[in-house]
């Protein structure tokens, strides 16, 4: 990602990184969209809103919080300018004020945004229980969850904690869940080097397997 710097004729050239999704950072991305700029805006929760977001009333004005920031949370998922890069953070930034490339790493939301409408079903049925962090850990929360109402990105995200169960129990740590749904997904190669990621001799251990992944599943 390359900051801009400079205009041709009367196109931007580069891009903006802003980091921290927050009232400021919000703003600061509209601004620069609005001026023309690429804008990649980096949160690193599953959500934009920072702190403000928590609040219910606003000082000195006593206006209401999320009155204030919800037509920014709206205009900036939808602005053409802006790439949400949620549940991310910046690793290394190479270069100089003006060109310069950042490395970000991006926590797996195990969730596609794609596809999700937010209804909300998967929070429902989901077994875990956790401490909302959002609401300072007075509240719990399901493990899979969308941090508050009028959150944007308008998608929810699973706060996937430990190893699976099936994992655990395998004696080669083998990610069977992952190349089963592979394989389901007739992505054949890609379950293939999934399972050579954790065991070399995949053809030997079948053998010998006495499946314990199946004895410990919890999906039924």
């Amino acid at each position: 990602m390359e900051q801009a710097g400079h205009k041709i004729g009367e196109e931007m050239v580069g891009a903006v990184l802003v980091v921290g999704g927050g009232i400021a950072g919000m703003q600061a991305s509209l601004d620069l969209a609005d001026s023309g700029y690429k804008v990649y805006l980096v949160e690193r929760d599953s959500a934009i809103g920072g702190h403000m977001a928590k609040l219910d009333k606003t000082f000195p004005t006593n206006d209401c919080a999320m009155c204030t920031i919800s037509p920014r949370l709206v205009d900036v998922g939808r602005h053409i300018n802006i790439e949400l890069l949620t549940d991310s953070q910046v690793e290394t930034i190479t270069g100089e004020p003006g060109a310069f490339s950042a490395m970000l790493r991006t926590k797996a939301r195990y969730i596609d945004l794609e596809r999700c409408n937010g209804c909300g079903e998967c929070a429902e049925v989901c077994p875990v229980s956790v401490s909302d962090a959002f609401n300072e850990g007075f509240s719990q929360r399901r493990a899979a969850f969308k941090l508050y109402p009028q959150a944007t990105p308008d998608g929810y995200a699973i706060d996937k904690r430990g190893v699976a169960p099936c994992r655990d129990a395998c004696a080669t740590g083998q990610r069977a869940q992952g190349y089963i749904s592979l394989i389901a997904a007739g992505r054949f190669d890609e379950a293939y080097r999934t399972i050579k990621e954790d065991n070399p001799f995949p053809a030997v251990c079948g053998r010998i397997c006495n499946a314990r992944c199946e004895d410990a599943c919890t999906r039924g």
